[in-house]
Formats: structure tokens, sequence, C-alpha cells
């Protein structure tokens, strides 16, 4: 495995190096592919724009077809290794179907994986949920209340309520709420991300996000990431400590270089994990389907420390009538 992540390490380079100065199509796949993946991408994704501004006409008023809406369908297709554990293989599907309502504030929002569904930190972070863990019946159906305030100004705050769909029904109620700060007149803003929720299966859980970053350069972004998240399943505290660079190579391809500290507990503080983190991201084709290389070295507390080797290639595929260019 070790020559695996050599030859990985070696192929990124290599395409780094390749793609950084050189004048990009739009496509990385060879035309018979792209004849192919382009038809069924638009059909798909006008069907998934079309079918949530018809449910949102229902619910809502003419003004349906005007409205943003930011519905979207995700597949995506996973290998993880990690060292002394061996490999798995993942294909998932998430989804959200946004309907703003005749309210201008409230929204109904279906949608799946929500955030309280994902896991410890150290599995967010690396994003190597093992398939056993994952709720497969995690999809939710709720009711949003949007304040119309400008975080930048105010505390953005947001109510919510409804179901998972699943049985026995599992209804929620979740408060977020965000602010953003430029710290003086320098570079540096604040931003801040709270969240509280209860679902009846699983009762209360929080977690609280302070990201502190600057712009280094065109290409370059600097952030500092703490997170403290509690849930009441787990009857735990975690918190975590991130620190990463993200540069844009071009417009088609991205690398974030992170250093991550992950702990627990309030009342025998320890530090279970530190790991050094490299992913690199790629449009292989005009903003629908993306790949990730992401190599890792962890060291765990379960294993005195000693260090790990750890691999993600991820494939992912967007279905929606607007693309979107979010690399991260």
């Amino acid at each position: 495995m070790h020559k695996i992540l050599t030859f990985c390490w070696l192929g990124i380079m290599t395409t780094v190096a390749a793609s950084a100065y050189a004048e990009e199509a739009d496509s990385d796949l060879p035309a018979w592919a792209e004849e192919r993946v382009e038809p069924f991408r638009e059909s798909v994704g006008n069907w998934v724009d079309n079918t949530s501004r018809r449910i949102d006409g229902f619910f809502g008023t003419d003004d349906h077809m005007q409205t943003k809406n930011e519905s979207y369908l995700r597949f995506g297709q996973e290998i993880d290794w990690m060292e002394g554990d061996g490999t798995r293989g993942d294909t998932s599907l998430r989804y959200r179907i946004d309907l703003p309502t005749s309210e201008e504030r409230l929204r109904l929002v279906i949608e799946s994986d929500p955030e309280e569904s994902q896991g410890t930190l150290e599995e967010q972070g690396s994003g190597r949920l093992a398939n056993d863990q994952r709720d497969r019946r995690s999809s939710t159906l709720g009711l949003d209340w949007l304040e119309s305030r400008d975080k930048r100004e105010n505390w953005s705050n947001r109510v919510g309520a409804g179901i998972r769909l699943r049985l026995p029904l599992d209804p929620y109620v979740r408060f977020t709420s965000e602010r953003l700060w430029q710290l003086g007149e320098g570079p540096w803003q604040l931003e801040s991300n709270n969240r509280v929720s209860w679902f009846n299966n699983e009762g209360y859980s929080a977690r609280t996000r302070w990201d502190i970053g600057r712009q280094l350069s065109e290409r370059r972004h600097l952030r500092f990431i703490s997170t403290v998240q509690w849930r009441e399943e787990e009857d735990k505290l975690e918190y975590s400590e991130i620190a990463e660079i993200n540069h844009r190579i071009n417009r088609r391809s991205a690398l974030r270089y992170s250093a991550i500290a992950i702990g627990e507990s309030a009342s025998n503080p320890r530090m279970t994990n530190y790991y050094l983190q490299t992913r690199y991201r790629r449009d292989i084709h005009k903003g629908i389907l993306f790949a990730d290389v992401i190599p890792e070295l962890h060291f765990q507390r379960d294993v005195s420390y000693d260090p790990r080797w750890a691999m993600t290639l991820r494939l992912e595929m967007y279905f929606q009538r607007k693309i979107s260019r979010d690399y991260f």
C-alpha cells in the first residue's frame, strides 16, 4: 500500500504541475464520454429543478418559477483505506429539495444526511464515516423560518422543525445562528456558526464553530477553525482545532493542506487523534463531475500515536439546473 500511496502522490504532483500553467478546456472527458454525460446531466438536473418548483408551486405562489431554488441531487462513489483497517467502498446518494413558500422567510426543505447524522468530529473532519455507521434513513422533511438579516451586521438566525422520514417517525427541532465580523481594517474575518437541535429518538445535540481566516493572495486562503460538539446519544464532549491553507491552482483544480487535532471529554480532557491531510479536488467536467484524492497521516491515541496512513478516493456528480463551481 505504501507503493500505491507513493504513486498517488506522484500522480497528484504531476497533475498539479501540468494543469497549473496549462490553458484548460472545461472537461477532461473524451469527446465520446462528454456526448453521453452532458444530455444525461441536463435531463436529470432539469428534472430535479422542475420537480422541486412544482412542489413549491403547490405550497407557495405563482412566483415559484422565478424564486431562487437551491435543490440538488448528488451521486457519489468513494473508496477509503486506513492502514491496519483495510479498504471500504461506499456509494451514496444525497439530495436537497428546496421549497420557498408564499412566506418570504418561511421555507419548506426536504434533505438527506442532515448534520446531526454525520458522526463524530473526527469522522466529519476526514470524511471517512464507515459504511456501518452511516444512517441511510436520515432524510428529513422540515419547515425553516429565516430572519432577513445580513450576518455581517447582525446575528442571522434560523428556526426549523420537522420529522425524520423513517418509522417510527422522528420529530425534530433545530435552531442555528450565524455571524460574520470584519476584524478592524485588515484582511482578517471571523465567522461563527452555532446549532442546537433535538431529535425525539436521539435527544439533544449542540455544536459551535468559530472560523477565523484571511486571504494570503489571489489564490491562497488561510483558516483556523475551532469546533466544539456535544451529543446526548454519545454523552461526550468533542472538540477539534484545524489549521488549513486553501490553494486555488486554476479555475478547475484546488488543494487544501490541513493540520487537525481532535479531543474529547470535559471532565478528563484528552487528545484522541492528530493528523495531516491534503485534499486535491479536480473539476473533471464542467462543474458537475468532481474527483477527490485525500491522503492522510494519523497519530491516534488508540494505537499509542503510532503513524498510520489513510487514503480516500472519491468521485461525485451533481445534478442541478444551475451549475455551481464550489470546490470545497
